[in-house]
């Protein structure tokens, strides 16, 4: 019986590990120059704890188990809820601000479609210990920073910028008692996926009173802080908003974002700043999002600490960079440095050990990887025309061939690109690839 892989789940061919480490290794280089530390915690925790960040519901949406203490546990769907409980358990030692970024493997129980499986890579942002909305700002920055280095633009990607806060305030002019929040934001957050008539009437059993309705949509619909001044008037709790813009304007990345109040994060905990990334058509699901956090590690039995963040996954990403052309142009970039062939008509070298061309080729292939050169070589003895293919489909840069004038202590050395060969001698080789 041939067994499949499990459904949501992918296999990594050595194509498909290439882009997933050269996603994986853009995050990590943008997290570091961008001042942030790397760090990672276990792929199962405590169920309770999962529960504490997103609520009972989130039972159903992971993968639990039990172990062999009855205790109830459960592979990671995310990571923000096990840098919590890090930062607390070392929460005075820990120099502020706290700069983290992670990259970790996540799990969930959820019908796979595009864009968003069962097992996935996910990148971490978060920025602990600052209470400014310049700190929203540096996690949108460095997001951008990595789109940016993999070749989306402006004309590509739109972030789309609201606050909690702001959105608070203005419900509470509505006259939404704040008892109802929590269940309005879950059906604000899925507005732009539901057909305009289901909204309403989602609206409407939650608040039974159409003037209410009539507000709550016409508020969702204003495209500037400007307007929403006119509607209710100008309110403290705008400030953050319109400071992020100031900072994202001074950051020069103001082309970027957008304002848009329908951007609510249906999670509970985001207490401030909230943000959506998408491709420009918004024919995808978000690529990254996130927000501020300020309740969070006091929910988890710390102090309280203002907190925001980022995630992006790989899911939706891979399949932007793909649609937009970039993705392969980047991994086509990559290949053996070397391809060590040689002419198999040559039984045996002259040296003490009768060595053959295979040997020798070996042995030199060892000392170009001791050099730090990424290097191959055919374990067929076979003929020369078919090493320099091989060497071809490797995307190897140069092919060195030893032949008669390995000898005479030289090489013959092939530019693939090319197609040019020139004969260097052995010491000079070595000399100038140590330089």
């Amino acid at each position: 019986m041939k067994i499949q892989p499990v459904k949501g789940t992918r296999d990594f061919y050595p194509p498909d590990m290439a882009r997933r480490n050269w996603i994986i290794d853009g995050w990590k280089k943008v997290s570091v120059r961008n001042g942030f530390e790397e760090y990672d915690g276990p792929i199962f925790e405590y169920l309770k704890m999962f529960q504490i960040k997103s609520g009972d519901e989130i039972v159903d949406q992971l993968f639990s188990l039990k172990d062999r203490g009855g205790r109830d546990l459960a592979l990671r769907p995310e990571i923000t809820p096990t840098l919590a409980r890090m930062v607390n358990q070392q929460i005075n030692s820990l120099p502020k601000p706290i700069k983290w970024f992670s990259v970790p493997r996540l799990f969930r129980a959820e019908r796979p479609q595009k864009g968003r499986l069962r097992e996935f890579f996910q990148w971490n942002i978060d920025i602990i210990g600052v209470d400014d909305v310049l700190a929203d700002a540096e996690v949108i920055l460095t997001t951008l920073d990595y789109l940016e280095d993999v070749g989306l633009t402006p004309d590509d990607i739109v972030v789309k910028i609201s606050s909690r806060k702001m959105l608070a305030a203005v419900l509470n002019e509505i006259g939404i008692p704040a008892e109802s929040l929590e269940f309005l934001y879950s059906i604000l957050d899925k507005r732009n996926r539901l057909p305009a008539n289901a909204f309403e009437e989602m609206l409407i059993e939650l608040l039974e009173d159409s003037e209410m309705v009539r507000k709550v949509q016409v508020f969702m619909e204003l495209e500037n802080i400007q307007q929403i001044e006119g509607m209710f008037g100008r309110l403290e709790e705008f400030d953050e908003i319109v400071n992020l813009m100031h900072y994202l304007n001074r950051m020069g990345i103001g082309d970027y974002y957008r304002f848009d109040p329908s951007i609510v994060r249906g999670l509970a905990y985001y207490t401030g700043i909230v943000f959506e990334i998408y491709d420009k058509a918004s024919e995808l699901r978000a690529v990254a999002a996130g927000g501020r956090y300020d309740n969070l590690l006091k929910d988890f039995g710390g102090p309280p600490i203002p907190a925001t963040g980022m995630g992006m996954g790989d899911c939706v990403l891979e399949i932007l960079l793909r649609e937009k052309g970039l993705l392969e142009v980047q991994l086509s970039k990559r290949g053996l440095d070397f391809f060590v062939a040689y002419v198999p008509s040559i039984m045996a070298f002259e040296d003490e050990h009768k060595s053959t061309p295979f040997e020798v080729a070996a042995r030199f292939a060892r000392i170009l990887r001791k050099n730090d050169r990424n290097v191959d070589l055919s374990y067929k003895f076979t003929s020369l025309a078919k090493q320099l293919k091989q060497a071809s489909e490797k995307n190897a840069e140069k092919c060195i061939i030893i032949g008669e004038e390995f000898k005479e202590n030289n090489l013959v050395v092939k530019d693939m690109a090319t197609g040019e060969q020139e004969l260097v001698n052995i010491e000079e080789f070595l000399s100038k690839l140590k330089s």
